[in-house]
C-alpha cells in the first residue's frame, strides 16, 4: 500500500476517533436533538449562514465517512431550516458526503480488488456499464439498502463520478422530502420509526420498481429504434428459421422442434456441417488409423515383434469415408424431419430481420418469414496471402479428404491443433512431414511445458519442426514445389511435395445478405453477438463458429441452447451464455486437453493460485499400457481446493478431464474427488492422484506432529516406561 493510501487512512482514523472521543454518536441521537431544539433555534436564527455551511460540513463528513448519525442530520435540518431551505442544504450534502465515500472507497480499495479478482470486476464493470444507473436508483429509492453501503460498494466498480452523483441526488430526494419534512415536526416524533411507516416503506418500494420499469421502457424504445425503417409481417411461416445444418444449426433446429414450434433449417451443402464432413469425424479416423500404425511399427513395447508398415493409402481414406458415412444418419434431413423439421437444401440471404428469401438448387427463390432466425453457417479454413500459395494447390481441412495418393514430403503451415494433430497423423502414417510454425512453440495456447512434451514427441516420431519460421514466398524450381522462409533474418528454402494450410478459420459470412439488415462483421470475420447470441436486432441471433469464440463443435452446441431458447421465448426471459467451464481437447498423441485457466492465463488475469502436478508415469494403468508418459496439472487458489484449472497431457487425456470439467460446473473441490471411489487399474484414477497430490501438499503439519507424539504417548513413549524389546530367537 502506498503512502497516499496510508495518509487517508490515517485522516480517517483520526477523525473517527475524535468523533467517538468527543461522544458525537451521543450527541446525534433523536433524544440531544429534542433537548437542544429551542436553544439551537434561536443561535441559528442569529447566524443563519455560519449555521447552514456548519451544518453541511458536517453532514458530508458524517456521510462521507459512514459515521452513525446521518439520519439525525436530516431531522436537523427540516427542524432548523424548514421544508425548502433544509431539503436544499441536505440533498446537497448527502450527495457530495456520498461521492466522497464513493472516491475514498475506490481509491484504497478498487485497485486491490482489481488484481486479485480481474476476471470477476472486469464482469461487475460490464453490468455496471449497461445498467449500472438503474440498479442505483432503484438501491436509492427503496430505504432499507444502507445508504452508507451503496456509497461503498458502488466505489468499487467502474461507474463514472458524474453518473454516481447526478443519479444518487435524484433518487434520494424523494426519502430525504419525508426526513426533513419530519423534521419540521420534531416534538412530536417519539423515535425514528415513527417517521417511516410499513405503508410507506411499501411505497418506497413501489418506487424502487420505477427504475426497473425505466430500463424497460428504455430496452422497448431501443427496441423500436432498431428496428426503425421495417415492416414487420403481420403473421409468420416459421417460429424460427435456422441457417445452416451444422453443428449449432442442428442443435438449434432440434430444440425447437422438441417444444413443438414450427422451425425450418435451411443448408446449402450437406447436413452435418464441418464436424461431420470435413473436421471433427474425418480427422479422428484417421488419426486412429495413423494411431493403429504406430502400435504395429512399435509392437516391441508390447513384447511383440515389430513389423512394418505398410498399406494402401487409399484404403485408409475409403476407411475415412465410410466412417462418414456411418456418423450420417445422425445428421440426415430424414432425421430431422421425423422430428418435426422442415429440411429445405438451398441458400439464404437476409431480406429483413424477419425475411429470408432461399435460392434452391434449381435455382427458383422463394421466401420465408419467421419471428426469429438463426445465423449457424460455421467456418471454412483461412488461406493466408502468401505469394504463390494459390498455385501449389494448398491442401486444408476441407478438401485434404478427397486426396488419395499419401504425400511422400508434406509441408504443414501452422502450429495450432488442426495443424499439429495432422501432422502428427501423417508423420505416423509414413509421410515426411514438415511443420512450419512462426511462434516459438506448438500449441501457443496452452502453458510452455504442455507445449515441450508435445514437440518431444513429435520429434521421437519424425516430425520435422520448425518453429520460428515465417513463410514468406511458394514458388516453382525446376519442377519441384518449394517454399521460402524466414528465420532469424535468414532465407531457408523447405522443398516438398503437398502443402497443408491450417492456420486458422474464418466465418462464413459471403452471400447472407447481412449488409442488407445493418450487420457488419467484425476483423476476425465473426459477427457481433451479445451476451444472449442476439446480433443487432432482438429476434436475429448467431452460434456456432460464425459467432466465435470459440471453434468448437461442443462450443457451437452449447451457444445453440442459448440462441434457440433466446429466439423462442426471449420475450418472456433471456438467458446469458455462459462460458466459465468450457473444455476442449487437441488430439495429437499425447493429447492435450484442457478446462478453466491456465497458468499464463491464471497470470495474465491477475488470479493468485497455486499449482498441483501429478505424473502419469506413476500411474498403474498408464504403465501396463506403455503410455506412461504426460501429467495432470490442477490450478487452485492459494490454501483452497477449489479448480480454477486443469490440463490433462498424455494418453487418453480427454476422457481423464471430464471428471475436472464435471466438478468445475457444481462446484466440487479436490477433496471431493479425492473422497470418491475410483476403480483399479484405470485411466480415471488418475485424477484422484492428482487430488491426493493436492492433498499432501496442503496436510496440517502441526495437527500431524501432535499426531505423532499422541501415538507415541500411547505406546508407552514419554509416561517415564521403559519399552523393552522382546527378543525372539528361532532354531
Amino acid at each position: 500500500m502506498n503512502r497516499s493510501k496510508l495518509l487517508l487512512i490515517f485522516v480517517i482514523a483520526v477523525i473517527v476517533g475524535i468523533f467517538l472521543g468527543f461522544d458525537g454518536h451521543k450527541l446525534l441521537t433523536l433524544e440531544n436533538l429534542q433537548a437542544n431544539q429551542d436553544a439551537l433555534a434561536q443561535w441559528i436564527e442569529q447566524h443563519l449562514l455560519v449555521a447552514v455551511a456548519g451544518y453541511a460540513a458536517i453532514y458530508v463528513v458524517v456521510t462521507a465517512l459512514s459515521l452513525p448519525g446521518a439520519t439525525i442530520m436530516t431531522l436537523a435540518g427540516g427542524a432548523f431550516f424548514g421544508n425548502l431551505y433544509g431539503l436544499a442544504a441536505v440533498s446537497v450534502a448527502s450527495t457530495l458526503g456520498a461521492s466522497l465515500a464513493f472516491l475514498v472507497a475506490r481509491f484504497l480499495m478498487r485497485d486491490t480488488l482489481r488484481k486479485r479478482y480481474r476476471e470477476t470486476v472486469a464482469k461487475m464493470d460490464r453490468g455496471i456499464q449497461k445498467d449500472g444507473a438503474f440498479y442505483l436508483a432503484t438501491l436509492r429509492l427503496v430505504p432499507v439498502f444502507p445508504f452508507f453501503l451503496i456509497n461503498l460498494a458502488m466505489g468499487l466498480t467502474a461507474m463514472k463520478l458524474r453518473t454516481y452523483a447526478l443519479v444518487s441526488w435524484i433518487a434520494m430526494l424523494p426519502g430525504t422530502f419525508v426526513y426533513v419534512n419530519a423534521g419540521t415536526q420534531l416534538g412530536q416524533i417519539q423515535s425514528t420509526g415513527d417517521i417511516v411507516s410499513a405503508d410507506l416503506l411499501l411505497s418506497f418500494a413501489l418506487l424502487g420498481l420505477f427504475p426497473l420499469i425505466a430500463k424497460f421502457v428504455v430496452g422497448f424504445i431501443r427496441r423500436r429504434k432498431v428496428y426503425a425503417g421495417w415492416q414487420k409481417p403481420e403473421s409468420f411461416d416459421y417460429n424460427l428459421l435456422v441457417i445452416g445444418g451444422g453443428s449449432a444449426g442442428l442443435v438449434s433446429a432440434y430444440i425447437a422442434a422438441a417444444v413443438k414450434a414450427k422451425v425450418a433449417l435451411i443448408e446449402k451443402h450437406k447436413m452435418g456441417g464441418d464436424c461431420l464432413n470435413t473436421g471433427c469425424v474425418p480427422s479422428k479416423a484417421l488419426i486412429r488409423s495413423a494411431k493403429a500404425a504406430d502400435t504395429l511399427r512399435h509392437a516391441n513395447r508390447y513384447g511383440l515383434d515389430s513389423v512394418p508398415v505398410k498399406g494402401s493409402f487409399k484404403n485408409i481414406m475409403n476407411r475415412v469415408q465410410n466412417v462418414i458415412a456411418k456418423v450420417e444418419p445422425h445428421d440426415s434431413p430424414e432425421r430431422y424431419r421425423k422430428l418435426g423439421v422442415d429440411c429445405i437444401s438451398g441458400e439464404a440471404s437476409f431480406v429483413s430481420p424477419w425475411e429470408l428469401e432461399v435460392r434452391h438448387s434449381d435455382g427458383h427463390t422463394e421466401r420465408l418469414t419467421a419471428r426469429s432466425i438463426i445465423v449457424a453457417t460455421g467456418g471454412k479454413p483461412a488461406m493466408p496471402p502468401i505469394p504463390g500459395l494459390a498455385d501449389m494447390q494448398p491442401l486444408n481441412s476441407d478438401n485434404l479428404w478427397e486426396l488419395q495418393e499419401q504425400p511422400e514430403r508434406l509441408l504443414v503451415l501452422g502450429g495450432g491443433p488442426i495443424g499439429s494433430e495432422l501432422a502428427h497423423a501423417f508423420a505416423r502414417l509414413g509421410s515426411q512431414v514438415i511443420q512450419v510454425e512462426m511462434g516459438d512453440r506448438l500449441l501457443a495456447k496452452e502453458d510452455s511445458d504442455v507445449s515441450e512434451l508435445v514437440k518431444t514427441r513429435f520429434e521421437n516420431d519424425g516430425v520435422d519442426l520448425r518453429l520460428k519460421h515465417a513463410a514468406r514466398e511458394f514458388v516453382m524450381e525446376e519442377g519441384e514445389k518449394v517454399v521460402y522462409c524466414e528465420h532469424e533474418g535468414e532465407r531457408v528454402r523447405i522443398a516438398f511435395d503437398e502443402v497443408l494450410v491450417a492456420v486458422g478459420r474464418a466465418a462464413n459470412t459471403r452471400g447472407l445478405g447481412l449488409d442488407k439488415i445493418g450487420i457488419e462483421t467484425l476483423p476476425n470475420g465473426t459477427v457481433p453477438v451479445e451476451d444472449d447470441m442476439s446480433l443487432r436486432y432482438p429476434n436475429v441471433f448467431a452460434c456456432g463458429d460464425v459467432a466465435g469464440p470459440y471453434q468448437f463443435t461442443h462450443a457451437a452446441a452449447h451457444q445453440a441452447w442459448y440462441a434457440a431458447v433466446n429466439g423462442l421465448f426471449g420475450q418472456f426471459k433471456r438467458f446469458k451464455v455462459d462460458y466459465r467451464v468450457m473444455p476442449w481437447v487437441t488430439f495429437t498423441s499425447p493429447e492435450v486437453a484442457r478446462v478453466g485457466l491456465s497458468e499464463a492465463e491464471a497470470s495474465e488475469k491477475g488470479i493468485a493460485f497455486e499449482v498441483t502436478k501429478y505424473g502419469l508415469d506413476d500411474l498403474d494403468r498408464a504403465i501396463a499400457e506403455s503410455e506412461d508418459y504426460g501429467f495432470i496439472k490442477v490450478l487452485t487458489p492459494p490454501g483452497k481446493d477449489k479448480i480454477l484449472g486443469a490440463v490433462v497431457v498424455g494418453s487418453h487425456a480427454g476422457e481423464i478431464l471430464s471428471e475436472f470439467t464435471l466438478a468445475m460446473k457444481h462446484g466440487l473441490g479436490l477433496n471431493k474427488i479425492l473422497g470418491t471411489i475410483h476403480p483399479y487399474p484405470t485411466w480415471s484414477e488418475s485424477a484422484k492422484y492428482a487430488a491426493g497430490e493436492w492433498k499432501r501438499a496442503h496436510a496440517p503439519q502441526g495437527i500431524l506432529k501432535l499426531l505423532e507424539k499422541l501415538h507415541g504417548w500411547r505406546r508407552g513413549k514419554g509416561r517415564g516406561q521403559q519399552v523393552k524389546h522382546k527378543e525372539v530367537t528361532t532354531g
